[in-house]
């Protein structure tokens, strides 16, 4: 056999024993992986749950993504959502649907990718199960489960007008590491191509590893909960569109300072994928890691306000608007 096989070449017990060899024990697990289910503990009595699902193609280029930043991306996306709700990530369950071509070694990327991701953002948590297919195109489906430790869950619907509008982590940058790649990284039909370090600029580094691997401020979302904010959510899909949605939950508007918004308001408003946190806080007194951004203000006609004017830029991802299949 190969040094390297497919998948097509192995069975699916030896490939699933190649992934939990690497993932790691979850804290939270009475029974991992192994049984037709896992078992989790749920100290507090309630669940958190989320899932998202990476497509090759809309989601990720294998041309740009490695296994391992795959692995990471997949389980980094899915922890943000936990810590949006406040609540502390206990587990993870991943199903592969890969094609028969796909080399063990770019699976045993992913299953590093997935541990160390957890261990970085959220030590404890760790893959406890899931599930493994065939498909002609590469899917990484991720459920994570967290734990809300007694708290009260921390949804979209709590600003109140008065309130600060808070931001922890980056903004834009993802975006820009997605300009990096679609603007210099393809071929004149449109195809992918690999990244060449010889011709990235200052900064594109940062920008490339925001989109490929992200780092979301994960244990901050339960420390915010503590802090006693009102509204949060996970900035995944563009600032100004996640916080239309948070305002629409609210019945508020939400109005922001562009000057708190870094150098380039507009991609920091319009980028997607930053997986920051965004959050509501009822006085000034913000916890470590937040920083205003905005305030939240009566419903009136436009949901979204920047320096007090309706805001009309491009609202972020919507994949069913916005993928393109022929654009690279």
């Amino acid at each position: 056999m190969h040094a390297d096989p497919t998948v097509g070449e192995l069975s699916e017990g030896d490939i699933l024993r190649r992934i939990l060899s690497r993932t790691g024990r979850a804290a939270a697990a009475i029974l991992g992986p192994g049984d037709d289910a896992a078992v989790v503990a749920a100290p507090s009595g309630a669940v958190v749950a989320t899932t998202d699902t990476l497509v090759h193609g809309p989601d990720f280029r294998l041309a740009w993504t490695s296994g391992h930043d795959l692995g990471w991306k997949a389980a980094a996306v899915n922890l943000a959502d936990v810590a949006a709700m406040g609540a502390r990530p206990t587990a993870l369950l991943v199903a592969l649907a890969m094609p028969e071509g796909t080399r063990i070694s770019f699976v045993e990327a992913l299953a590093d990718g997935l541990r160390e991701a957890c261990d970085a953002l959220a030590p404890g948590c760790a893959v406890v199960g899931g599930d493994l297919t065939v498909s002609d195109v590469l899917t990484v489906a991720v459920t994570a489960l967290g734990d809300l430790e007694g708290r009260a869950p921390v949804t979209r619907s709590g600003a109140r007008p008065g309130d600060v509008v808070a931001v922890a982590g980056e903004l834009g940058h993802a975006d820009a590491g997605l300009a990096v790649l679609f603007g210099r990284f393809r071929d004149a039909d449109g195809t992918p191509l690999p990244v060449d370090d010889a011709v990235l600029r200052p900064g594109d580094l940062a920008a490339l590893a925001a989109q490929l691997r992200p780092a979301p401020p994960v244990g901050l979302g339960p420390f915010a909960a503590l802090a006693g904010a009102t509204a949060m959510m996970d900035v995944s899909d563009g600032l100004a569109l996640d916080a239309g949605r948070m305002a629409d939950a609210s019945r508020a508007s939400i109005d922001f300072a562009s000057a708190a918004l870094g150098e380039d308001p507009a991609r920091a408003l319009a980028g997607g994928e930053d997986h920051a946190l965004l959050a509501t806080f009822p006085d000034a007194e913000l916890p470590t890691g937040f920083r205003a951004v905005g305030r939240v203000i009566e419903r009136g006609p436009a949901a979204v306000l920047v320096d007090g004017a309706p805001y009309e830029g491009r609202a972020g991802w919507d994949p069913y608007r916005d993928w393109d299949a022929a654009a690279g």
